[in-house]
Protein backbone atom coordinates (compact mmCIF):
# COMPACT_ATOMS: atom_id res chain seq x y z
CA UNK A 1 0.00 0.00 0.00
CA UNK A 2 2.79 2.75 0.67
CA UNK A 3 4.35 1.89 -2.81
CA UNK A 4 2.39 4.71 -4.43
CA UNK A 5 3.30 7.28 -2.14
CA UNK A 6 7.21 6.71 -2.86
CA UNK A 7 7.69 9.69 -5.80
CA UNK A 8 10.63 9.49 -8.23
CA UNK A 9 11.98 12.40 -6.07
CA UNK A 10 12.27 10.15 -3.10
CA UNK A 11 13.92 6.94 -5.32
CA UNK A 12 16.35 9.69 -6.55
CA UNK A 13 17.31 11.47 -2.84
CA UNK A 14 17.29 7.53 -0.87
CA UNK A 15 19.98 6.41 -3.99
CA UNK A 16 21.95 9.48 -3.27
CA UNK A 17 21.83 8.63 0.44
CA UNK A 18 23.16 4.70 -0.40
CA UNK A 19 26.21 6.05 -2.30
CA UNK A 20 27.05 8.43 0.45
CA UNK A 21 26.90 5.98 2.99
CA UNK A 22 29.19 3.32 1.08
CA UNK A 23 31.87 6.21 -0.13
CA UNK A 24 34.71 6.18 2.19
CA UNK A 25 35.14 9.46 5.24
CA UNK A 26 37.08 12.63 4.01
CA UNK A 27 37.49 13.42 7.25
CA UNK A 28 41.02 15.06 7.82
CA UNK A 29 40.79 13.41 11.77
CA UNK A 30 40.08 10.43 10.44
CA UNK A 31 42.58 10.82 7.86
CA UNK A 32 45.52 12.00 10.11
CA UNK A 33 48.32 9.12 10.55
CA UNK A 34 50.41 9.15 13.92
CA UNK A 35 53.60 10.43 13.94
CA UNK A 36 56.08 7.30 13.39
CA UNK A 37 58.62 8.16 16.26
CA UNK A 38 62.85 7.03 16.16
CA UNK A 39 63.93 7.92 19.01
CA UNK A 40 62.26 9.44 22.30
CA UNK A 41 64.49 10.89 24.51
CA UNK A 42 63.48 11.08 27.77
CA UNK A 43 64.94 13.47 30.50
CA UNK A 44 63.59 14.22 33.80
CA UNK A 45 64.25 18.07 35.08
CA UNK A 46 64.77 21.40 33.47
CA UNK A 47 65.87 24.67 35.01
CA UNK A 48 63.58 27.55 34.55
CA UNK A 49 62.62 27.65 30.42
CA UNK A 50 63.07 25.08 27.88
CA UNK A 51 65.45 27.07 25.85
CA UNK A 52 67.92 30.30 26.17
CA UNK A 53 68.44 30.33 30.19
CA UNK A 54 70.89 27.82 32.94
CA UNK A 55 70.60 24.23 31.58
CA UNK A 56 69.03 21.28 32.69
CA UNK A 57 68.43 18.01 31.61
CA UNK A 58 66.06 18.83 28.41
CA UNK A 59 67.37 22.03 27.28
CA UNK A 60 70.51 21.06 25.26
CA UNK A 61 68.65 18.08 23.70
CA UNK A 62 65.95 21.13 22.87
CA UNK A 63 68.67 23.63 21.29
CA UNK A 64 71.04 21.35 19.32
CA UNK A 65 68.61 18.31 18.00
CA UNK A 66 66.16 21.04 16.92
CA UNK A 67 63.50 19.77 18.68
CA UNK A 68 61.05 22.88 17.70
CA UNK A 69 57.47 21.10 16.60
CA UNK A 70 55.51 21.55 20.14
CA UNK A 71 52.88 18.71 21.35
CA UNK A 72 51.08 19.83 24.19
CA UNK A 73 50.20 16.55 26.87
CA UNK A 74 47.91 18.51 29.65
CA UNK A 75 47.86 15.17 31.20
CA UNK A 76 51.75 14.80 32.23
CA UNK A 77 53.90 16.97 33.59
CA UNK A 78 55.23 18.54 30.35
CA UNK A 79 54.82 19.32 26.90
CA UNK A 80 56.67 17.02 24.08
CA UNK A 81 58.81 18.54 21.14
CA UNK A 82 59.58 16.90 17.86
CA UNK A 83 61.87 16.94 15.52
CA UNK A 84 59.44 16.08 12.88
CA UNK A 85 61.81 15.58 9.93
CA UNK A 86 64.51 13.48 12.11
CA UNK A 87 62.09 11.60 14.38
CA UNK A 88 63.80 12.67 17.64
CA UNK A 89 60.99 13.27 20.14
CA UNK A 90 62.00 14.72 23.30
CA UNK A 91 60.61 14.59 27.10
CA UNK A 92 60.71 15.80 30.56
CA UNK A 93 58.90 13.24 32.82
CA UNK A 94 59.22 15.38 36.16
CA UNK A 95 61.79 14.26 39.10
CA UNK A 96 61.11 10.85 40.79
CA UNK A 97 59.40 7.27 39.55
CA UNK A 98 55.89 8.35 39.74
CA UNK A 99 56.31 11.04 37.80
CA UNK A 100 58.66 9.08 35.67
CA UNK A 101 56.26 6.04 35.46
CA UNK A 102 53.14 8.81 34.70
CA UNK A 103 54.89 11.16 32.36
CA UNK A 104 56.09 7.54 30.04
CA UNK A 105 52.40 5.91 29.75
CA UNK A 106 50.97 8.75 29.20
CA UNK A 107 53.34 9.26 26.02
CA UNK A 108 53.09 5.70 25.42
CA UNK A 109 49.53 6.37 24.87
CA UNK A 110 48.82 8.76 23.10
CA UNK A 111 47.34 8.90 19.40
CA UNK A 112 49.12 11.46 17.78
CA UNK A 113 52.18 8.87 18.39
CA UNK A 114 53.98 5.38 16.87
CA UNK A 115 56.25 4.22 19.24
CA UNK A 116 56.22 0.73 18.37
CA UNK A 117 59.78 0.90 16.82
CA UNK A 118 61.03 3.59 18.47
CA UNK A 119 64.53 3.65 20.93
CA UNK A 120 63.94 5.25 24.21
CA UNK A 121 66.77 6.92 26.05
CA UNK A 122 67.04 7.88 29.26
CA UNK A 123 69.81 10.71 29.71
CA UNK A 124 70.01 12.07 32.96
CA UNK A 125 72.77 13.13 35.68
CA UNK A 126 73.41 11.09 38.91
CA UNK A 127 75.38 10.53 41.44
CA UNK A 128 78.24 8.34 41.10
CA UNK A 129 79.76 5.55 42.91
CA UNK A 130 83.67 7.31 43.91
CA UNK A 131 84.68 3.29 43.60
CA UNK A 132 83.80 3.44 40.01
CA UNK A 133 84.15 6.82 38.30
CA UNK A 134 84.27 10.56 38.32
CA UNK A 135 82.08 13.55 37.97
CA UNK A 136 81.13 14.01 34.18
CA UNK A 137 81.64 10.19 33.75
CA UNK A 138 78.62 8.74 31.76
CA UNK A 139 77.25 5.26 32.14
CA UNK A 140 75.68 2.68 30.10
CA UNK A 141 73.10 0.32 32.38
CA UNK A 142 72.67 -3.03 31.89
CA UNK A 143 70.50 -3.22 35.27
CA UNK A 144 67.93 -1.61 36.84
CA UNK A 145 67.32 -1.85 40.77
CA UNK A 146 64.77 -0.23 42.69
CA UNK A 147 65.86 0.79 46.05
CA UNK A 148 62.36 2.03 47.45
CA UNK A 149 60.11 -1.28 47.10
CA UNK A 150 61.12 -2.94 50.29
CA UNK A 151 61.04 -3.59 54.31
CA UNK A 152 62.87 -1.17 56.69
CA UNK A 153 63.18 -1.63 60.47
CA UNK A 154 64.54 1.50 62.43
CA UNK A 155 68.77 0.62 62.60
CA UNK A 156 68.13 1.38 66.55
CA UNK A 157 65.81 -1.86 66.37
CA UNK A 158 67.46 -3.90 64.45
CA UNK A 159 69.20 -7.03 65.36
CA UNK A 160 73.00 -7.02 66.42
CA UNK A 161 74.24 -8.94 63.53
CA UNK A 162 72.11 -7.17 60.81
CA UNK A 163 74.05 -5.06 58.65
CA UNK A 164 71.22 -2.87 58.04
CA UNK A 165 67.33 -2.01 58.68
CA UNK A 166 66.11 -2.61 54.73
CA UNK A 167 65.57 -5.88 53.57
CA UNK A 168 63.57 -7.26 50.21
CA UNK A 169 59.74 -6.88 50.30
CA UNK A 170 58.31 -10.59 50.99
CA UNK A 171 61.96 -11.19 52.85
CA UNK A 172 62.42 -12.10 56.82
CA UNK A 173 65.65 -10.35 56.81
CA UNK A 174 68.39 -8.26 54.89
CA UNK A 175 69.68 -10.21 51.82
CA UNK A 176 67.43 -13.04 52.68
CA UNK A 177 69.28 -16.22 50.51
CA UNK A 178 65.33 -17.05 50.03
CA UNK A 179 65.20 -14.17 47.85
CA UNK A 180 61.60 -13.08 46.79
CA UNK A 181 60.47 -12.87 43.54
CA UNK A 182 60.98 -9.38 41.73
CA UNK A 183 57.68 -7.13 41.92
CA UNK A 184 59.36 -4.18 40.46
CA UNK A 185 62.63 -3.86 42.59
CA UNK A 186 65.10 -5.60 39.38
CA UNK A 187 65.29 -4.93 36.02
CA UNK A 188 67.46 -6.26 33.09
CA UNK A 189 68.02 -4.13 30.05
CA UNK A 190 68.90 -5.46 26.56
CA UNK A 191 72.18 -6.26 27.37
CA UNK A 192 73.42 -6.40 23.59
CA UNK A 193 71.86 -2.88 23.15
CA UNK A 194 73.46 -1.40 25.97
CA UNK A 195 77.04 -3.04 25.01
CA UNK A 196 76.65 -1.94 21.46
CA UNK A 197 75.87 1.80 22.98
CA UNK A 198 78.77 1.60 24.76
CA UNK A 199 81.01 0.30 22.00
CA UNK A 200 80.01 3.51 19.95
CA UNK A 201 80.75 5.78 22.56
CA UNK A 202 83.64 4.24 24.71
CA UNK A 203 86.35 6.16 23.07
CA UNK A 204 84.20 9.70 23.51
CA UNK A 205 86.81 11.92 24.78
CA UNK A 206 84.94 13.84 27.67
CA UNK A 207 84.70 17.62 28.52
CA UNK A 208 87.62 18.22 31.65
CA UNK A 209 87.82 21.88 33.54
CA UNK A 210 89.80 23.44 36.21
CA UNK A 211 86.54 22.79 38.89
CA UNK A 212 86.28 18.73 38.11
CA UNK A 213 89.92 18.42 38.77
CA UNK A 214 89.62 20.17 41.90
CA UNK A 215 86.42 18.44 42.90
CA UNK A 216 88.18 15.00 42.26
CA UNK A 217 91.06 16.04 43.76
CA UNK A 218 89.82 15.62 47.30
CA UNK A 219 88.95 11.58 46.57
CA UNK A 220 92.63 10.31 47.05
CA UNK A 221 91.86 7.03 47.93
CA UNK A 222 89.75 6.53 45.24
CA UNK A 223 91.62 5.96 42.11
CA UNK A 224 88.47 6.10 39.38
CA UNK A 225 87.32 8.99 40.93
CA UNK A 226 90.49 11.19 39.97
CA UNK A 227 90.75 10.28 36.59
CA UNK A 228 89.03 12.84 33.84
CA UNK A 229 86.28 12.21 32.71
CA UNK A 230 85.07 8.22 30.88
CA UNK A 231 82.14 5.98 29.52
CA UNK A 232 81.51 2.99 31.13
CA UNK A 233 79.20 0.26 31.49
CA UNK A 234 77.54 0.87 35.39
CA UNK A 235 74.08 0.11 36.68
CA UNK A 236 71.82 1.96 37.96
CA UNK A 237 69.73 2.01 41.51
CA UNK A 238 66.22 3.90 41.43
CA UNK A 239 65.50 5.16 44.47
CA UNK A 240 62.79 8.43 45.76
CA UNK A 241 65.19 9.26 48.41
CA UNK A 242 68.24 11.32 47.84
CA UNK A 243 70.80 9.39 50.39
CA UNK A 244 74.14 9.95 50.38
CA UNK A 245 77.55 8.88 52.88
CA UNK A 246 79.42 6.12 53.14
CA UNK A 247 77.29 3.50 54.79
CA UNK A 248 74.27 3.68 52.41
CA UNK A 249 77.06 3.44 49.73
CA UNK A 250 77.71 0.22 51.23
CA UNK A 251 74.16 -0.91 51.11
CA UNK A 252 73.35 0.48 47.15
CA UNK A 253 76.59 -1.79 45.83
CA UNK A 254 75.09 -4.72 48.25
CA UNK A 255 71.36 -4.23 47.43
CA UNK A 256 72.54 -4.00 43.36
CA UNK A 257 74.72 -7.35 43.57
CA UNK A 258 71.94 -8.73 45.70
CA UNK A 259 68.43 -8.76 42.74
CA UNK A 260 71.30 -9.39 40.08
CA UNK A 261 72.61 -12.35 41.54
CA UNK A 262 75.72 -10.90 41.68
CA UNK A 263 76.22 -9.55 37.76
CA UNK A 264 75.26 -6.03 38.54
CA UNK A 265 77.80 -3.81 39.44
CA UNK A 266 76.28 -0.39 41.15
CA UNK A 267 77.72 2.70 39.75
CA UNK A 268 74.94 5.00 39.93
CA UNK A 269 72.11 6.46 41.57
CA UNK A 270 69.00 8.22 40.63
CA UNK A 271 65.58 8.22 41.00
CA UNK A 272 63.35 7.67 38.04
CA UNK A 273 64.47 4.37 35.85
CA UNK A 274 62.77 1.69 37.31
CA UNK A 275 59.56 3.78 36.56
CA UNK A 276 60.31 4.73 33.41
CA UNK A 277 61.08 0.98 32.09
CA UNK A 278 58.55 -0.75 34.23
CA UNK A 279 56.03 1.72 32.09
CA UNK A 280 57.95 0.75 28.74
CA UNK A 281 57.36 -2.92 29.99
CA UNK A 282 53.40 -2.60 29.73
CA UNK A 283 53.44 -0.53 26.49
CA UNK A 284 54.99 -3.20 25.18
CA UNK A 285 52.63 -5.78 25.70
CA UNK A 286 49.89 -3.94 23.80
CA UNK A 287 52.05 -3.43 21.65
CA UNK A 288 53.08 0.19 22.28
CA UNK A 289 56.47 0.16 22.60
CA UNK A 290 59.08 -2.12 22.79
CA UNK A 291 61.57 -2.70 25.97
CA UNK A 292 63.89 -4.20 24.13
CA UNK A 293 64.62 -0.56 22.76
CA UNK A 294 65.44 1.04 26.30
CA UNK A 295 68.57 2.62 27.10
CA UNK A 296 69.85 4.22 30.18
CA UNK A 297 72.82 6.70 30.66
CA UNK A 298 73.36 8.33 33.22
CA UNK A 299 76.11 11.52 33.97
CA UNK A 300 77.95 11.87 37.07
CA UNK A 301 77.10 15.24 39.16
CA UNK A 302 77.98 14.15 42.16
CA UNK A 303 79.57 11.51 44.32
CA UNK A 304 77.48 9.61 46.50
CA UNK A 305 79.66 9.14 49.35
CA UNK A 306 82.42 11.98 50.72
CA UNK A 307 86.11 11.69 50.72
CA UNK A 308 88.02 10.42 53.63
CA UNK A 309 88.01 12.37 56.31
CA UNK A 310 84.82 14.26 55.83
CA UNK A 311 81.89 13.41 56.97
CA UNK A 312 78.47 12.16 55.23
CA UNK A 313 76.40 15.33 56.73
CA UNK A 314 79.36 18.23 55.66
CA UNK A 315 80.11 16.81 52.35
CA UNK A 316 75.95 16.42 51.35
CA UNK A 317 75.14 20.24 52.87
CA UNK A 318 78.26 21.92 52.12
CA UNK A 319 79.05 20.48 48.56
CA UNK A 320 76.36 18.39 47.21
CA UNK A 321 73.17 19.40 48.48
CA UNK A 322 71.56 21.60 45.83
CA UNK A 323 74.86 22.51 44.04
CA UNK A 324 76.19 19.58 42.05
CA UNK A 325 79.76 20.39 41.52
CA UNK A 326 79.63 18.65 38.11
CA UNK A 327 76.02 19.68 36.95
CA UNK A 328 77.39 21.20 33.83
CA UNK A 329 79.71 18.94 33.17
CA UNK A 330 77.19 15.65 33.51
CA UNK A 331 74.46 17.83 31.29
CA UNK A 332 77.80 17.89 28.69
CA UNK A 333 78.42 14.72 29.08
CA UNK A 334 74.95 13.29 28.43
CA UNK A 335 74.25 15.09 25.67
CA UNK A 336 77.72 14.02 24.00
CA UNK A 337 77.67 10.58 24.52
CA UNK A 338 74.06 10.28 24.25
CA UNK A 339 73.48 12.21 20.83
CA UNK A 340 76.61 9.85 19.34
CA UNK A 341 73.80 6.82 19.81
CA UNK A 342 70.70 8.92 18.88
CA UNK A 343 72.65 10.24 15.71
CA UNK A 344 73.66 6.86 14.89
CA UNK A 345 70.24 4.92 14.71
CA UNK A 346 68.20 7.99 13.37
CA UNK A 347 70.58 8.19 10.22
CA UNK A 348 71.14 4.29 9.70
CA UNK A 349 67.33 3.97 10.08
CA UNK A 350 66.53 2.20 7.33
CA UNK A 351 68.95 -0.76 9.23
CA UNK A 352 67.79 -0.46 13.02
CA UNK A 353 63.52 -0.18 12.33
CA UNK A 354 63.83 -3.53 11.77
CA UNK A 355 66.99 -4.89 13.13
CA UNK A 356 68.50 -4.02 16.87
CA UNK A 357 72.00 -3.21 16.89
CA UNK A 358 74.24 -5.54 17.04
CA UNK A 359 77.04 -5.32 19.68
CA UNK A 360 80.40 -3.82 18.11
Amino acid sequence: MLNRFITPLMLSLLALTLVACSEPSTDNTAAVQPIKVKVVVVTMFEIGADSGDAAGEFQLWKERMKLDQKLELPHAYHDLYLNADKGILGMVTGVGTNNSSSAVMAVGLDPRLDLSKAYWLVAGIAGVDPEDASIGSAAWARYLVDGDLNHEIDTREIPADWPTGYFPYGAKKPYDPDKPKSTGEFFALNQSLANWAYGLTKNIQLEDSEALVKGRSRYTDFPNAQKPPFVLMGDQLSAMTFWHGKLLNEWANAWVKYWSDGKGEFVTSAMEDTGSYQSVSYLTKSGKADKNRFMVLRTASNYTMPPTGVTAVDNFVNIDHGNYSGLNAALESAYQVGSTVVNEIVDHWSIYENTLPAEK
